[in-house]
């Protein structure tokens, strides 16, 4: 870490909800802002002029696949591909582990195999499934109180080893985290629906649409109903996970209810499904067109809180088993989340800069409690920054993805904005020029209280 006080000069910053950039220099020190205005003097300069300043990225879900998985991805790749988009803290998956984080003891497990690979800052969620409830599930729970931001849930699960919750299990769940005050997040699909939609639509043939038509909107609609109607009774904590379907942000009504979603949400309907294919799948699947609409305007009005890319990339043969029902559930999505929104969504006009800002960074560090140190650029918090050239114009290739991962649904798309530079905590982690420039296991984990 430079030593003394290092300032950033004549770049544009987007500072705390602000709707235009200001040309302002940033002091550092020891990896947190201490000063911000004009004409600072320090003890080495980094000259950025002509290019744009942004808080660092969040990315608060993510399957980096390590331990157990690595194959698919580990939190070095993983880590690095964030970096490369300009994220400077994700938050980790439980449930694609071995062992699940269910627990301290897998906890520990989990960081012990981690931490050494992580070039940026990272949480980690714990996790709830149906079999914790043949033992104490509350206790494991609590056992993970100061150490985890939140307790992943689905009510429709495709692995074996992390089973659904039903809507009993579910009550008990965002009992027990009300009293530990952490949120419940949720896969919201409804199981009855799906397994003899997928039954009655996995014997009409292998294609997207039918695919679509087992989990369709319906599907998540239901869920979210009914999951919303049990953390109003409970008065807990939910956050929905991956939104896709436009009339689910209705029932995001209430302070304690969140949702996120997803840019492949954002940017694809159902005839790209058809056209592209199993590189476009992921669960819940993309719908119809109507909802692309629909997700950009709760991204713009705040009904839905920000985007999360959902990463989760997997290797050829996964990816292309013969068939659509078999194929692998999961794109690679880390480092295109916040170029996909800068340039999507702020470059065309769809949302303004204070809520790109807050949708890529401030409401998942406030969500999860993180805001005393991530989220903006403000003095006393985390000297974090994607810095972006505005006028850089770009088209993605999966093969020169960081990530394991190399298939991606947004192979040969145009954006318009460059990651160029990333910095965690006052650190130069990423260069578009030379690539990774900071050491495996720089990356901190990141609690609500405190590092450890």
């Amino acid at each position: 870490m430079p030593k003394g006080i290092t300032i950033i000069k004549g770049g544009k910053v987007a500072l705390h909800e602000r709707d235009d950039f200001e040309e302002l220099d940033i002091a550092f020190e020891g990896g947190r802002i201490v000063e911000l205005g004009t004409g600072l003097k320090g003890d080495a300069i980094i000259d950025l002029r002509g290019f744009l300043i942004l808080p660092g990225g969040i990315d608060p879900h993510v399957h980096f696949d390590d331990p157990g998985f690595t194959d698919r991805e580990d939190f070095y790749s993983g880590t690095s591909a964030a970096a490369s988009g300009g994220i400077t803290t994700v938050i980790d998956m439980p449930c694609t582990s071995i062992p699940p984080v269910t627990n301290i003891e897998n906890y520990r497990a989990k960081l012990k195999a981690i931490r050494q690979k992580a070039i940026i800052d990272y949480g980690i969620f714990g996790g709830v499934c149906s079999q914790m409830f043949d033992g104490g599930f509350a206790g494991q729970m609590e056992s993970l109180t100061d150490v985890v931001l939140g307790f992943k849930t689905y009510f429709l699960s495709g692995m074996d080893s992390f089973g659904r919750l039903d809507h009993f299990q579910f009550e008990r769940v965002l009992e027990v985290a009300k009293k530990l005050d952490l949120p419940v997040l949720l896969h919201a699909e409804d199981p009855d629906y799906v397994i003899s939609a997928t039954d009655y639509w996995r014997k009409r043939g292998s294609t997207p649409t039918n695919y679509y038509k087992s989990r369709p909107e319906i599907a998540e609609n239901i869920a979210v109903c009914a999951a919303t109607a049990v953390a109003s009774c409970v008065d807990a904590d939910l956050h929905i996970v991956h939104l896709s379907s436009g009339d689910s942000a209705a029932f995001i009504d209430d302070g304690r209810i969140s949702a996120e979603t997803a840019p492949h949400y954002l940017a694809f309907d159902l005839a790209d499904f058809e056209r592209i294919g199993s590189p476009l799948k992921v669960n819940p699947p993309i719908k119809s067109a109507v909802n692309r609409k629909a997700l950009w305007e709760s991204i713009a009005n705040g009904r839905i809180s920000f985007v999360a890319s959902d990463h989760a990339p997997c290797g050829l043969a996964e990816k292309n088993t013969g068939s659509i029902w078999t194929d692998y559930s999961g794109i690679p999505g880390t480092g295109t989340l916040l170029p996909f929104m800068f340039s999507e969504g702020f470059s065309k006009g769809r949302i303004s800069l204070s809520r790109l800002t807050s949708a890529t960074s401030l409401n998942a560090a406030k969500r999860y409690k993180i805001d005393h140190r991530k989220g903006s650029i403000r003095i006393g918090k985390d000297a974090d920054f994607t810095i972006i050239d505005p006028s850089a114009k770009w088209v993605i290739e999966g093969n020169k993805f960081l990530s394991k991962g190399k298939i991606t649904p947004f192979e040969g798309m145009r954006f318009e904005g460059r990651v160029v530079k990333t910095m965690v905590r006052g650190e130069l982690v990423y260069d578009y020029e030379t690539g990774v420039t900071i050491r495996p296991g720089y990356g901190q984990p990141v609690t609500r209280f405190k590092s450890i």
